[in-house]
């Protein structure tokens, strides 16, 4: 009769606990939002606007230089160095931009070397999102100078780097965490970018899959309302050239691709993925091959140039930002010869120019890339619709490359306006993304970051502490010590259970089981070594324990035991208030990823097909079985029908 009181009241107990647990989850939000977060909108506004600026200004500054070192004449407007007539002199153009970012690297500042967000990926990982103020400065006159002296360059990487500069340097005038600098450095980033090319929506998505690491309001927003508002600014201030407040890159209405065109943009990821690994294995071929000359770094960039130099006089298209060649290849108006010409020409110069350490951006670079060979593909596809297969190539280009398979779609929509492929888009930038994580074990931006020493994990998953409680793994076979225990009667029971040393805490109980205080298993230890074993674990426990509730997530327990430095939580009944339920230490939060790897690596046939036929006259009839259960009561059935027969 004792033991069935017993049994009952430990099974309303459990129900009291599994109630008060489902309440708890009841409570808990889909996203963590802080009211944190709106104090930093105004902030992404002022970013936002000041982002815009800097873009624009960084783009002018551009636009001067080449007018005036290739065409001898003051204009801001961008333009393509393709058209100049100083022959062999051009050579000497790209070699002196070379020579003076090499100069301002070494004496300014070595970070305003390469293309920007590897760089902003560090500062946000490693540095605290903390931005050298005069990069704001250094970055985008290193950048200028570099693609205005024919660089084979986009201006995006530079922007988002100045633009996460500008953003940072705020949040360093304000009493704000790290996380929060980030937020307020990505919204920085993501308003150079979409100021630039007038796509908020895919300036956004590339902050989020590679800058912010997560995927919460609180990052989310702050980098939206900066977006917002730089595109808002690039309206108002940009209304002629080749920056007109219209798609960057208008094209006629595309064609939407029959069942024949989707199993060719299937071929066209193929090759998308594989020309991913070309362009990564050419950069850092070339950077390894530079990092062997017996002379400094500093005159790297000057060999670029000379390459750079040879290049352009072989292939025009190839110097520069190359937006007016992007958008002839969209348009279909350049020969075949001459969309090779691109494709081999910009391939060898950018990644020997990238190589040598300049600065400069890649997306540029990549959409030519891209739309030189989806260009080329087109005409060898049934239907011949270079256009079509120009925008895709520049899609795959992109996925394959950075690893950005939802900015790679919407990218291009946004450039051109065109929303007739998006199904031939999904499937060459999914075919591409999977063949470029296949074959390379990191992106060109990822990789950058790693020769430095540094891990950059780009997958986001659901975190599985988040959706378990402390009842769902705490321990409950668990040593107890009663209050007014002599020490000595402790050290016997400890050396009495050294199989439960991987415990450490013993939680001090009363004999209603109320826990009182806590002493851990090294402090007896010690104090037996040092003889000092008299009075009652009364004198000896921590009183001011930590504690925690079976119904609170294992989320709020890690972070309470990393805030406290401890390694051990008692877990006490939220209804008998302070009673034992449990003990919850670092291995039991282990055992929420051993679920997730359960997931991930158990492999186990949850359905299996029988066959009626053999336990009865229904031939041809099959039926699913999740469990020896059914297959009994199968077997059951036959033997009933038997003896009715």
């Amino acid at each position: 009769m004792n033991k069935q009181n017993s049994s009952n009241k430990k099974e309303n107990k459990d129900k009291k606990n599994k109630a008060l647990s489902s309440g708890t989850a009841q409570k808990l939000s889909d996203f963590t939002m802080p009211a944190s977060v709106l104090k930093l909108i105004p902030h992404s506004i002022i970013i936002g606007i000041a982002g815009a600026f800097v873009a624009l200004i960084l783009l002018d500054l551009i636009g001067l230089i080449t007018n005036f070192l290739y065409y001898q004449r003051f204009s801001l407007v961008l333009i393509s160095p393709r058209n100049n007539t100083l022959g062999w002199l051009a050579v000497l153009i790209p070699m002196a931009g070379g020579l003076i970012v090499g100069f301002m690297a070494r004496y300014g500042s070595e970070r305003i070397r390469g293309h920007g967000i590897p760089e902003a990926m560090e500062t946000i990982l490693v540095g605290g999102s903390k931005v050298e103020p005069k990069l704001t400065i250094l970055k985008p006159i290193a950048s200028a100078i570099s693609i205005g002296t024919g660089g084979p360059f986009g201006a995006e990487g530079p922007i988002i780097l100045t633009g996460g500069a500008v953003g940072s340097v705020l949040a360093q005038f304000l009493s704000l965490t790290a996380i929060e600098r980030r937020s307020l450095l990505v919204a920085g980033a993501v308003a150079g970018m979409s100021a630039v090319f007038g796509t908020p929506i895919a300036a956004v998505i590339l902050g989020v899959e590679l800058l912010l690491f997560e995927w919460k309001p609180r990052s989310f927003i702050p980098a939206a309302v900066a977006s917002i508002i730089a595109d808002g600014v690039r309206h108002l201030f940009v209304n002629e050239g080749w920056m007109r407040a219209e798609p960057l890159f208008p094209v006629h209405k595309m064609i939407a691709l029959g069942s024949t065109g989707l199993m060719d943009a299937v071929i066209l990821g193929i090759i998308c993925g594989g020309m991913a690994w070309l362009l990564t294995k050419a950069v850092y071929g070339a950077e390894d091959a530079f990092r062997k000359l017996p002379i400094h770094w500093m005159w790297w960039p000057v060999l670029g140039g000379l390459v750079v130099g040879i290049g352009g006089l072989i292939e025009p298209h190839s110097l520069g930002v190359g937006y007016d060649t992007i958008a002839d290849e969209l348009a279909g108006n350049l020969a075949v010869t001459t969309l090779v010409s691109i494709f081999v020409v910009k391939l060898i110069i950018w990644a020997v120019a990238l190589g040598s350490g300049t600065s400069g951006g890649i997306l540029a670079p990549i959409l030519m890339m891209g739309a030189a060979l989806g260009g080329l593909l087109g005409l060898v596809f049934p239907g011949k619709i270079p256009a079509e297969w120009a925008l895709l190539g520049m899609a795959g280009a992109l996925a394959g490359v950075m690893r950005s398979p939802f900015t790679s779609i919407i990218f291009p929509v946004e450039l051109t306006h065109s929303t007739d492929l998006f199904l031939p888009l999904l499937i060459t930038v999914t075919l591409a993304h999977l063949i470029s994580v296949l074959t390379l074990k990191r992106s060109i931006l990822t990789e950058k970051v790693a020769r430095r020493g540094f891990h950059v994990l780009r997958e986001y998953a659901v975190e599985p502490l988040e959706v378990l409680f402390a009842e769902d793994v705490m321990s409950t076979n668990i040593l107890t010590i009663s209050t007014g225990t002599n020490m000595e009667d402790v050290k016997t029971m400890i050396q009495a259970n050294r199989h439960m040393r991987r415990q450490r805490l013993l939680p001090v109980i009363t004999p209603a089981g109320i826990v009182v205080g806590a002493i851990s298993w090294q402090d007896i230890m010690e104090r037996s070594l040092a003889e000092d074993l008299s009075g009652t674990v009364d004198d000896f426990m921590i009183k001011d324990i930590i504690t925690t509730f079976p119904g609170e997530s294992l989320r709020i327990i890690a972070d309470r035991m990393a805030a406290k430095h401890v390694g051990a939580l008692p877990v006490v009944d939220n209804i008998e208030k302070g009673k034992l339920c449990g003990l919850i230490t670092q291995f039991e939060l282990l055992a929420a990823r051993d679920r997730i790897l359960q997931e991930e690596r158990k492999r186990e046939r949850i359905l299996k097909m029988w066959s009626i036929s053999k336990y009865g006259n229904l031939s041809g009839i099959t039926r699913f079985f999740s469990s020896a259960d059914d297959l009994q009561h199968a077997k059951d059935a036959k033997k009933d029908n038997d003896e009715f027969s």
